[in-house]
């Protein structure tokens, strides 16, 4: 009897690696939507997280209605996480302010290097040797497109120092979310972040003492769009991504992102990189992969 014939190995998905594209794509837009808000950087975070807030809520009451694993103990890393990321969306969006949307994103990104440093510092986990080259190119990088801006431009200086300070809250945000998704479904963890988020946002808004109504129809529609954008297609597409692919697959395409941004900025914003920044970036982007 002859043997049947082998079947066919089965056809990988594209949904997944569209859905990273799309993420990405949708992130790139976030320096654009801080740029077209006519407002002050913190106003535009806090209305991001507020409405995407809102927008998830329904989705949390359901999911919350058929088990509510939400107790006094696993609140705590999303109410972090939520502290950290209102910070790192105060200090990025005002960034925007000084410097550019290229150098902005890119030293935004630079999140993984501090989260690597604190597993180290603080959880004493071991690093593999190819780290601390990476890190070391990562921070020629930097220099090369943080020292051009601080020794002729010193208001982009300033920009590019709050962008960086935005990576190290993201990398706070990151290893609060490391811990806290070990205990909460993704929409319950989500949706605690940006509660917390908000309130963090909006009292920092109330410090600083920005208006939180005032602002034209069109500012208005960017924040929504931001919240819609950024936040709910930008982080619900990498969420998906990464539980079909293997993380070593998102992570270094996530470097595209600072990437995509500086390509829309120069269309959009009418920004174009110098040769000493292009070549930063490069040494930065390099050293996050490494």
């Amino acid at each position: 009897m002859p043997n049947a014939a082998p079947s066919p190995p089965p056809q990988k998905s594209i949904f997944p690696y569209l859905a990273l594209g799309i993420g990405i794509l949708a992130l790139s837009f976030s320096a654009m939507f801080v740029r077209w808000a006519d407002a002050p950087g913190p106003i535009t975070g806090f209305y991001r997280i507020f409405f995407a807030a809102l927008i998830l809520t329904p989705f949390f009451a359901r999911r919350c209605a058929k088990k509510c694993a939400v107790n006094r103990t696993n609140v705590i890393f999303p109410i972090l996480g939520g502290l950290f990321s209102a910070f790192d969306l105060a200090t990025w969006n005002s960034s925007l302010n000084y410097t550019t949307a290229s150098n902005a994103t890119l030293l935004g990104n630079t999140a993984p290097l501090w989260v690597a440093l604190a597993a180290l510092l603080m959880f004493h986990e071991k690093l593999k040797k190819g780290f601390w080259f990476g890190l070391g190119l990562a921070l020629i990088g930097a220099a090369l497109v943080m020292g051009n801006d601080f020794f002729i431009h010193p208001k982009i200086g300033l920009g590019d120092l709050l962008a960086t300070a935005a990576g190290v809250f993201y990398a706070g945000y990151y290893l609060a979310t490391q811990r806290g998704r070990q205990h909460l479904d993704p929409i319950t963890y989500i949706w605690l972040v940006t509660v917390s988020a908000s309130v963090g946002l909006l009292v920092i808004n109330l410090a600083l003492g920005n208006p939180l109504t005032g602002y034209s129809t069109q500012t208005w529609l960017v924040f929504l769009a931001t919240a819609l954008v950024s936040q709910i297609i930008g982080y619900v597409a990498v969420s998906y991504a990464l539980g079909h692919l293997p993380a070593s697959v998102v992570a270094p395409t996530m470097i595209g992102q600072p990437v995509m941004t500086t390509i829309l900025a120069i269309p959009l914003l009418n920004e174009i990189p110098q040769p000493i920044q292009l070549l930063g970036g490069i040494a930065v982007l390099a050293g996050i992969y490494l």
